[in-house]
């Protein structure tokens, strides 16, 4: 599978917050389907609360029509959250999109409403400087 244009910074990001990228990708098969989620990460926390774990599908939205890929990207989140409940319920599971495209795409009110129905975990990154801007749960 052929990793996302903005792969690396998502991951950067990810580490310059204190991740250990576990699996670049996390492969996952359930019910006779293989899947890869882009990465696969865990964070230790204090210790009461033991580690967090993720997975990120990540997204640049660089073709031509967002919606399109907005499309593509809600469809392998549902199928990929489904599949991490069923194998690795401990990972949240998040859909990381580049802060311009949130900025302009991701704050109308479509897709807004899709979001909030379907509960889709989201990460912002600059995918120039490399870091995480916001989560967004």
């Amino acid at each position: 599978m052929a990793k996302d244009v903005f792969h690396d910074a998502v991951r950067k990001g990810l580490e310059k917050e204190g991740w250990l990228v576990t699996d670049d990708p996390l492969r996952i098969q359930v019910g006779g389907v293989n899947m890869e989620i882009d990465l696969g990460a865990e964070k230790i926390i204090a210790a009461e609360r033991g580690e967090e774990k993720i997975a990120v599908e990540i997204k640049s939205f660089i073709g031509t029509s967002n919606i399109s890929e907005f499309h593509t990207a809600i469809g392998q989140f549902i199928n990929y959250r489904v599949a991490l409940e069923e194998q690795q319920p401990e990972r949240i599971l998040y859909l990381a999109v580049p802060v311009g495209v949130y900025r302009k795409f991701f704050i109308l009110p479509f897709v807004q409403t899709i979001i909030q129905r379907f509960l889709i975990t989201l990460i912002i990154y600059d995918p120039v400087s490399e870091v995480i801007l916001e989560w967004k749960n």
